[in-house]
């Protein structure tokens, strides 16, 4: 798949999840927790070209986007959005195989520099959390590949186990909810379903492990007494939103995931598309 079109592809998952209501996460319908949509909306065209520039390793892809959203708007806005997106985006380079499988071979071939550049990258994005485990800690050059480094860290962080398991909530979950004409529908059902099935990495290093369960089973007694009218549902769920941002919280992972889950199936989409078309006989005319 050519990289324009990938681009595009990154900037509709990266918008569509910025239109749907995700509490506690920002988004256009509220700010929240000293960020305004607009500073995602830059940072998503942005790293567009970075995230998908061929020929390009992936460290190099996730490093280059942090340094330049830094630079645009002085926070870490996508961190967890890279780290998904980028092997993603390689992936879809050559999907002999289908996209998950694809996406396997591009961890397998992850190398030692791959590693170097994305713990520089963690580093200067600042999350805080993930490389704190010895020889996976970001602040020092890795003794272990990004996957190992991924491995040690996959209990406590969603993001660091999509690497160890090819992405198997991505896929078996989120793209599974990825259905629908409506993208941001799609990002708000695909946000509610990881936030019930799993207590967010975000919450938990903030606030700890048990708050982090507390405020996934919140959403799960959201997600039971949603409205079915479309206008209720949506003043629900802006009470939600408004309630986890008075109190600090902010599922982040969840909304990473969120975007990966999106990016994965519009590029399924669009690879399904592109193949059909060649299936096509070629018209005489």
């Amino acid at each position: 798949m050519a990289g324009p079109d990938l681009a595009e592809l990154y900037r509709r998952a990266c918008l569509a999840e910025l239109s749907a209501v995700k509490p506690g996460n920002v988004h256009h319908h509220a700010p929240g927790h000293g960020m305004a949509a607009e500073d995602f909306v830059i940072s998503a065209r942005l790293t567009a070209p970075i995230v998908t520039a061929r020929g390009v390793p992936a460290g190099r892809r996730i490093l280059d986007a942090v340094a330049a959203t830094r630079r645009a708007v002085g926070q870490n806005t996508n961190l967890g959005i890279l780290l998904l997106t980028v092997p993603l985006a390689l992936a879809a380079e050559d999907m002999s195989g289908g996209l998950q499988a694809a996406l396997a071979r591009t961890l397998d071939a992850l190398t030692m520099q791959d590693a170097r550049d994305t713990f520089a990258a963690i580093a200067l994005a600042e999350p805080g959390g993930l490389g704190e485990a010895g020889t996976a800690d970001v602040r020092n050059a890795p003794a272990i590949g990004l996957v190992e480094a991924m491995r040690l860290a996959a209990d406590r962080d969603r993001i660091a186990a999509q690497y160890a398991t090819a992405y198997r909530d991505v896929f078996a979950i989120g793209v599974e909810q990825a259905y629908g004409p409506s993208l941001p529908a799609a990002a708000e059902r695909i946000y509610l379903t990881f936030a019930t099935r799993f207590a967010d990495s975000h919450v938990a290093r903030k606030f700890g492990a048990p708050a982090a369960h507390a405020v996934m089973q919140r959403f799960v007694r959201l997600t039971a007494d949603l409205p079915a009218d479309a206008k209720e549902r949506h003043h629900a769920l802006l009470a939600f939103d408004a309630e986890l941002k008075a109190q600090g919280i902010n599922p982040g992972t969840t909304a990473d995931l969120t975007v990966a889950a999106l990016f994965a199936a519009l590029i399924q989409e669009k690879h399904r598309g592109i193949r059909d078309s060649a299936r096509r006989p070629h018209s005489k005319d």
